[in-house]
């Protein structure tokens, strides 16, 4: 782990620490020698962080409260976001700008305004859309495809366009893979519940790709970009290092529960017509849909990101592979009795 030079007392601040990824970054942060202000719209759960963390509970589109946080700190890891969500309603796009756009601009203003000598935002590989066949990097064009993914975009430009007075670049921007771990909620909680319950038959021959993070290498991240010099004005994915068939992480989860992986699959075409016809009712009955197109081609979306620039830059190496990753997950679900 890398460590923070104690006597300089570095303290950051993390924004959407009780996010799912939140109590992993600020451990991490804790370990490498920082002092923690988390800044939340939600008040943390008793023993979240470690001990000597300060809190503080506010809206990062509130103005003065983001201008208090960030007083006296020397970095700050901005996570607070409006996350994805699929077939979001028209009255949501406003929001996502509201708060992923709107409030990565009051962070960012008030940081500079502060001082702060490094601002790191954690964004998506969502900016590039689908991978068709190639592997991007940091090089390939971002085709966001969401309102989230359009406005995490908008925000990583308003983070890298941020200067120190002596004209420096302060921003440094991490573009997650698809985190997993034991507190993330979203779609790879909802299929390892499905597996645990026998309740999950797959679409498609289940070749295509995903780039994956386990969520306490992604704390390994934030601390590197956080310290390390040759991270200011840069652009950074942060993966495990592979692409992973979707067989491969079923059957990771699967391993990892103890039990074999499901034997049959269904087509994609006549599921993804299903989906529709499905989608046409509920629409005419005014229900929501318990299956969508849109679900149908995120399931079956293939993504290859390449994380081989943090790694040759910042010396980014991460603990868990896919195997490791998802032991400790389902070790971790099951005492938490989540599953």
């Amino acid at each position: 782990m890398p460590q923070i030079d104690d006597s300089k007392k570095t303290l950051v601040l993390v924004t959407g620490a009780t996010g799912a990824i939140g109590a992993r970054v600020v451990e991490a942060l804790c370990k490498a020698g920082c002092r923690i202000r988390t800044l939340s719209i939600d008040s943390p759960v008793k023993g979240a962080f470690p001990a000597g963390v300060e809190v503080i509970t506010g809206d990062i589109t509130d103005v003065s409260v983001v201008e208090a946080a960030v007083s006296g700190v020397n970095a700050v890891v901005h996570m607070a976001a409006l996350l994805h969500i699929t077939n979001p309603s028209p009255e949501m796009c406003g929001e996502y700008e509201r708060v992923n756009v709107g409030g990565t601009a009051n962070v960012v203003d008030a940081s500079v305004k502060a001082g702060v000598k490094r601002i790191v935002l954690f964004s998506t590989i969502a900016v590039y859309g689908q991978s068709d066949v190639k592997v991007l990097d940091e090089q390939s064009q971002t085709r966001p495809e969401t309102d989230y993914a359009r406005t995490k975009l908008a925000a990583e430009r308003l983070v890298l366009s941020a200067k120190g007075a002596d004209s420096g670049q302060l921003g440094t921007v991490l573009r997650l893979g698809a985190v997993y771990g034991s507190r993330i909620k979203g779609n790879y909680e909802k299929l390892t519940r499905a597996l645990a319950r026998n309740r999950f038959i797959p679409v498609g021959k289940g070749l295509n790709r995903r780039t994956l993070i386990y969520d306490k290498d992604v704390g390994l991240a934030a601390v590197l970009a956080v310290s390390h010099s040759a991270a200011a004005g840069r652009v950074f994915n942060v993966t495990d290092g592979e692409f992973h068939h979707l067989n491969a992480i079923i059957g990771a989860i699967c391993g990892a529960l103890g039990r074999k992986p499901p034997r049959f699959s269904l087509p994609v075409s006549p599921i993804r017509l299903s989906a529709g016809f499905i989608e046409m009712v509920c629409a005419a009955l005014r229900l929501k849909p318990p299956v969508s197109r849109a679900m149908i081609d995120k399931y079956t979306e293939d993504i290859a990101v390449s994380g081989g620039l943090i790694k040759q830059e910042l010396g980014f190496s991460p603990k868990y592979g896919l195997k490791a990753g998802w032991e400790e997950t389902i070790q971790e679900m099951r005492g938490n009795g989540v599953i």
